[in-house]
């Protein structure tokens, strides 16, 4: 109730991209008081009554944060005391790059979504690395999310993935592939069979040269026709990878509540929150039509604790949230955890 009548209301009122970041430095300042972390724990860290055994790793537990929430790796203790059972940092790109133009990240109450074209704005993967050294995972599973620069032409795009995954390796627990980010120019040509199958086989070949291979998955986009999808399980097999994150935004504005003239002024972006909950469900029903033994995790629209648990009873193996943590704040991630236990 505090978060809803007080908190909320107060950053709603400041420009989005300014209020997330606000939030998170005053999180990470009242953390690091005296006895700061242990209060913070007791309010909202759920218990882990459930592990879930994936992967080759132990999640504490099946509810996890999308990437773009921490690019960079900042706030990982502070998001672990919140509860989260695994973190994706990202999406980390070789060379550090500013993004797309500001104002980039809007949102649209009436949906209880976000409108974002962030175009990986981040502070590369060297500066990344240096954070992660000083995290002590043991409590957490990190995924890292990695992309490609902006100015890095399609046909070179999976050097900048072998960069980020050489650069990453030691440090994170998993991998995810993005190509399907709405935001960078030309990135989602790169899901396409061919180019997609080159670059994962790459990436697949050059972690399994290390002698502690890491699970690799793929963020799919949930503008794809079924025939597409049908590319993207046959990849999976062809190049061996872990699995599939179904899915990021979406360039949809389909069934919006939101003033046409306010999404007009808005532009491109892609869409998150309770707008995909049923394109998320249907993706994610296809891919375990389709192959059941396909691990996915299933992000989008998972705005209160029924539709989490039926997105694990459609057979997702794990879910993530992003959107649904701003408009229901921190005690969210206890409450999913809960029913989910």
């Amino acid at each position: 109730m505090i978060y809803k009548h007080l908190i909320k209301p107060f950053f709603f009122a400041i420009d989005p991209e300014s209020a997330h970041y606000l939030a998170m430095d005053a999180f990470a300042l009242i953390h690091k008081l005296p006895f700061g972390e242990k209060v913070i724990r007791l309010l909202f860290k759920p218990e882990n009554k459930k592990p879930f055994q994936y992967l080759g790793l132990t999640f504490p537990n099946a509810v996890g944060l999308a990437a773009g929430f921490d690019k960079n790796a900042k706030y990982i203790r502070e998001l672990t005391s919140l509860g989260f059972g695994f973190i994706e940092i990202g999406t980390v790109t070789p060379k550090p790059q500013q993004g797309n133009d500001k104002p980039r990240l809007f949102r649209l109450p009436k949906d209880e979504a976000l409108i974002n074209r962030m175009g990986f704005n981040n502070d590369g993967v060297d500066e990344v690395v240096k954070r992660l050294k000083k995290i002590n995972k043991s409590e957490v599973i990190i995924g890292g999310n990695i992309g490609k620069n902006k100015d890095t032409p399609n046909e070179k795009a999976v050097d900048d993935y072998i960069i980020c995954l050489e650069k990453l390796h030691a440090y994170v627990d998993y991998f995810v592939v993005n190509v399907s980010s709405p935001n960078t120019p030309g990135l989602r040509a790169l899901q396409d069979k061919e180019p997609l199958t080159n670059i994962l086989n790459q990436l697949q070949s050059l972690n399994l040269s290390f002698t502690n291979p890491k699970p690799i998955l793929l963020k799919i986009a949930p503008d794809l026709n079924l025939e597409q999808l049908d590319d993207v399980i046959d990849i999976v097999q062809i190049t061996g990878i872990a699995g599939l994150i179904a899915n990021n935004t979406t360039i949809s504005r389909d069934g919006l509540q939101t003033d046409k003239q306010e999404l007009e002024n808005i532009g491109n972006g892609g869409l998150s929150g309770k707008p995909l909950v049923e394109k998320s469900s249907e993706i994610l029903q296809y891919i375990k039509k389709k192959s059941p033994n396909t691990f996915v995790i299933s992000v989008g629209g998972i705005h209160n604790t029924e539709i989490a648990k039926s997105r694990m009873d459609s057979g997702a193996e794990l879910i993530q949230i992003y959107t649904s943590f701003i408009y229901n704040g921190p005690l969210f991630v206890k409450r999913l955890v809960e029913r989910l236990s």
